[in-house]
Order: C-alpha cells, then sequence, then structure tokens
C-alpha cells in the first residue's frame, strides 16, 4: 500500500460537515438513504457505460448494493459494485465542493433550515450525511474497467482534514464503512437498518441486500434482498394507493409536500 497522503478539506466541506453534525440530530436516518442512493446512482451508470464496453463489469453478472452491520466492530457498511471512482475522482467529489449549487446552498441555509433533511439530496450532498451518526468514515473504491493496484482508500474523522492512499481493491465499485458514534448504536440493528431501507429505499430497482436473519448458527453468510426493488412506472395503476404516489414523488424529488396531481399512463 502507497504512503498515506493527509489533505484539508475545502473551507466549504468543513462547513458543510458542521452544519450535518450539528443541525440534522432530528433525522439522523436519512445517512441510509443518501449512502443506498449514491450506491443507486453508481450501478446505473455502470450500467449505462457496460452499454458500449461490457468489459468494465468484468463478469459480474449480478449489480447490487449490499448493507451490512459489524456489532463488535460498530461499524455499517454499504457497499455497491458500481462504477467506482479513481483516486483524482474521489478528490474532486469528496475533498472539495466544485458545485457552484452547493455553494449557495450553503450561503443561504441558516441552521434551521438545514433540519430540513430534504434539501440534502436536492444539492447532492448526501455523502457527507454519513457524519451524522459515524465519527470516522472510511471509503474504498475502484474505477470499473481499472487495475486492481489502482484502488483508492479515502478516511476522515469530519474534521478538517481527510487521509488518501492508493490500495490493491479486488472488486470495482465503492464500500462505505461507517465507524458509529457510541450514542448512535441503535443503527447496529438489522431491523433497524430494515425499517429504514423500506421507508426511504424501497423504490430503488437496484436490489438492495442485507444478511438473511437465521436462528441457526452458520459460518456462511446468506443474503437476502430487503427492497422490493420494482420500478414503479411498470406497476398497475390499480395496485396502487394515493399514499404511495405521494411517497415515490418524495423520494424522487426530495420534496416534502405531496405532488399537487399526478398522471399514470402506460404505454406499450
Amino acid at each position: 500500500m502507497a504512503t498515506k497522503q493527509t489533505h484539508a478539506f475545502q473551507t466549504e466541506v468543513s462547513q458543510l460537515l458542521h452544519l450535518m453534525i450539528h443541525s440534522l440530530y432530528s433525522n439522523k436516518e436519512i445517512f441510509l438513504r443518501e449512502l443506498v442512493s449514491n450506491a443507486s446512482d453508481a450501478v446505473d451508470k455502470l450500467k449505462f457505460e457496460s452499454l458500449s464496453n461490457d468489459a468494465l463489469v468484468e463478469g459480474k453478472e449480478e449489480l447490487q448494493i449490499h448493507v451490512q452491520v459489524d456489532k463488535d466492530a460498530g461499524t455499517i457498511t454499504i457497499s455497491d459494485n458500481g462504477i467506482g471512482m479513481t483516486q483524482d475522482e474521489v478528490m474532486a467529489n469528496i475533498g472539495t465542493i466544485a458545485n457552484s449549487g452547493t455553494k449557495k446552498f450553503l450561503q443561504s441555509l441558516d441552521e434551521k433550515q438545514a433540519e430540513d433533511s430534504n434539501l440534502i439530496g436536492q444539492f447532492g450532498v448526501g455523502f457527507y450525511s454519513a457524519f451524522i451518526v459515524a465519527d470516522e468514515v472510511t471509503l474504498t473504491t475502484r474505477k470499473a474497467g481499472d487495475d486492481k493496484a489502482d484502488g483508492t482508500v479515502w478516511s476522515s474523522a469530519g474534521k478538517g482534514e481527510y487521509s488518501l492512499e492508493t490500495a490493491v481493491v479486488e472488486d470495482f465499485g465503492t464500500s462505505v464503512t461507517l465507524h458509529i458514534k457510541d450514542d448512535e448504536k441503535e443503527f447496529l440493528d438489522d431491523n433497524r437498518l430494515r425499517n429504514i431501507i423500506s421507508k426511504y429505499s424501497d423504490h430503488i430497482t437496484v436490489p438492495i441486500m442485507m444478511v438473511k436473519a437465521s436462528e441457526e448458527e452458520s459460518d456462511e453468510i446468506e443474503f437476502e434482498m430487503v427492497n422490493k426493488a420494482n420500478a414503479f412506472w411498470t406497476q398497475d395503476k390499480r395496485d396502487l394507493k394515493q399514499e404511495d404516489y405521494d411517497e415515490f414523488y418524495k423520494s424522487l424529488t426530495y420534496d416534502f409536500e405531496a405532488p399537487l396531481t399526478q398522471l399514470h399512463n402506460r404505454v406499450e
């Protein structure tokens, strides 16, 4: 593994982290919604890229998101076999904020407004929500199509700086490990996480996998899909209720109000 390098966060990132940690205490569970959403986007990007270059998937038959708890270590890991990132992309996407919309978000947002967690997704800064419940976050990634030796490990305690190092990463995609704070241990419960996924991420079409609950002791870990993964627009409107439309709209747009109206048309 290469020498670890330490970098300072851009000023706007430090401001954003402060807002995340100190203002979103009322709805901490949104960290999982945001990280799962990022993982889903990464898988969708790989699906698109692989249409013109199927070698990118390296023979993988299924693209999935895994959410796994390690109670002994006090960690939650959200991993995907999506597009992944190069080290330059990690620095650009996490260490700095190039998006002018995000700067506008910071300039216009006071701490009371920051409690509205729906704004997080609108401005594309959801990754940082991990620090609401974690005192350290480690991201391991490798860009699909890159050599295994060209992986990257990013780590930060969210206190002004982060470390980067090049590493051998066997599988393409991204893995985000949250070291959960002592006073947030409620999130180290599988059922708690399943409920959050059901609440916010049921509509995501990428399979979200968690360890299958079993009463028998076994050395083998089995996973099961915990989201419905049904494309909302493919369902018969007779099978849907008004609250289904409302929740889908809110999860898609991060709006906190129900839509004014909706049209459900299906064209063959």
